[in-house]
């Protein structure tokens, strides 16, 4: 039975472009940088000195904010809270605990890990992707794992933990740098995060939000859930082609052929060209197993006063149950198929064997669970100090006394998202800070609140594929290490540097282009 396994590349012998030799001196200064870990120990320290000197100098900004419990519209004065002070080391001493208890990552990333794990030592994940390239033609993998990458959002931070690593295996499977893939995959799922075909959580939230600041103007003004579903439709596949163009013109050809020596102990890096008949029984027997948690979920689900309905509107889509804990539905969909499959292929038969699948997934996670736990010390720390909410204040107060255009405006205010999404990651967070401020001066030169939505949806999104901040960057390094043991966070940061800069300019150009010709945002 043939064999897919890659040589070295002979790329080296080729002169480099221009692009080519900057995105490696990114990486190679990227990866001088010490351990993550290390890193955001520095960070905590210069955040607590940070904090401490800004407080003595009596730092301070007043706004407009919406309370997001009572959703009324109130003025609130922040100032720089000092970590060195009694209360702040009071906050430090006392938080350890709690502050990695609520760093939501961790739950996410075990209880996918859960699912995943048995659907990746059963074999089922290898088979499917297999699958997925013998029935793909070789052109459209790409766009394939593009798309899905993006509408992946619908399932919340999970497309982090099952599509990357995927995409992955996809590249490859079919010969080519799983490296390669894996950038693939973070762009799509991490560059266009606020957009999907379908509406999702995050936009019950972020609509909320925009009818409070858009009633500070009209009190008889409001949007609705699918206020941006043509411009987030249209988003999609745009940006589905952005990236599959990005990953074969620049990335591909930067990485080369895959060498397999790179590979870290025990990484599998030889793939069967074809499924045996004990992987096709086993695909015929996930498959029974999908259709029965389907009808399950069904039966939880669809029927009015379904207990996975939101009890007061029985809505099933946007603010529900159902939505609200999609990731229970990714765990069981990855347990209960990866174990029908083990059953049909003779990997996994018994519940030991499950179980001790779980256990090794979860096992591999050590060093990445140690870095969220001091990662979610320094997010509580800078949120405690109030600094990320002085700063993008301070950046909108300027665009607010600019007095320039709408379009510019806008285009202005898309700048700045991307700029604090650096240091604030949160769509909701940021959004809840941006809202009272942006869609009232807005509206009040003529712009709809569907735009300034649209606006901060672009400008959240593509920096989410290269700060360090998010919470799944360093993950995203453990999985690029696993392919190459060299790989750090200037591997990462050179692989999607591309990304960010055409997706940011690009979409920015379609949301422009949008706006100029008058388009509905949605409906």
């Amino acid at each position: 039975m043939a064999s897919i396994h890659t040589a070295p590349s002979s790329l080296g012998t080729q002169p480099k472009t221009f692009m080519q030799r900057f995105l490696d001196s990114v990486e190679r200064v990227g990866n001088m940088v010490p351990h993550p870990v290390v890193i955001f120990l520095i960070l905590i320290g210069i955040v607590i000195v940070l904090s401490a000197v800004l407080s003595l100098f009596g730092a301070a900004i007043s706004f407009e904010r919406i309370n997001p419990d009572t959703h009324q519209v109130e003025t609130a004065t922040t100032e720089i809270r000092s970590l060195l002070n009694t209360d702040g080391i009071r906050f430090m001493y006392e938080s350890l605990i709690p502050n990695f208890m609520s760093f939501t990552a961790v739950g996410l990333m075990i209880a996918a890990m859960v699912g995943a794990g048995v659907a990746e030592e059963s074999g089922l994940v290898t088979a499917l992707i297999r699958k997925l390239v013998i029935v793909s033609p070789a052109w459209a993998l790409t766009y394939i794992l593009s798309f899905v990458g993006i509408i992946a959002s619908i399932a919340a931070d999970a497309g982090y933990l099952v599509l990357i690593p995927l995409a992955g295996i996809a590249y490859l499977a079919v010969g080519r740098n799983p490296l390669a893939g894996l950038a693939l995959g973070f762009a799509a799922v991490a560059g266009a995060f606020t957009v999907n075909m379908l509406i999702k959580p995050l936009d019950a939230v972020l609509v909320e939000f925009t009818n409070d600041a858009a009633h500070l103007v009209d009190p008889n003004r409001s949007i609705g859930l699918a206020s941006n579903i043509w411009f987030s439709f249209a988003s999609v596949l745009f940006l589905t082609v952005v990236v599959a163009v990005i990953t074969d013109r620049v990335i591909s050809p930067r990485l080369g052929t895959y060498d397999p020596a790179l590979a870290a102990e025990g990484t599998t890096t030889e793939q069967e060209a074809e499924l045996s008949e004990q992987e096709s029984r086993g695909l015929r027997f996930a498959g029974i197993g999908m259709l029965g948690l389907i009808a399950v979920f069904c039966l939880l689900a669809i029927p009015s006063g379904a207990p996975l309905r939101n009890p007061d509107t029985r809505e099933l889509i946007g603010n529900s149950p159902f939505m609200n804990g999609l990731i229970a539905l990714i765990m069981l969909m990855f347990l209960v198929t990866g174990w029908a499959y083990g059953i049909g292929a003779g990997t996994l038969r018994t519940l030991p064997e499950v179980i001790a699948a779980i256990e090794k997934s979860i096992k591999n996670l050590g060093g990445t669970i140690f870095l969220f736990f001091v990662l979610s010390q320094f997010v509580a720390y800078f949120t405690y100090t109030n600094m990320g909410t002085v700063m993008a204040l301070s950046l909108s107060g300027a665009l607010q006394a600019a007095n320039i255009g709408s379009l510019p405006l806008l285009l202005g205010f898309i700048v700045v998202v991307a700029i604090i999404d650096l240091l604030l990651t949160g769509a909701i967070a940021k959004w809840a800070i941006f809202a009272p401020v942006f869609v009232p001066l807005l509206m009040k030169l003529g712009v709809e609140p569907e735009a300034v939505l649209a606006a901060y949806r672009v400008g959240d999104s593509p920096m989410n594929a290269i700060t360090p901040l998010n919470a799944y960057f360093a993950l995203v390094v453990g999985f690029a290490q696993k392919y190459d043991r060299s790989a750090g966070v200037g591997t990462i940061v050179s692989l999607m540097l591309p990304y960010v800069v055409w997706i940011f300019i690009l979409w920015t150009a379609l949301f422009a282009i949008w706006k100029m010709f008058g388009l509905p945002w949605g409906v």
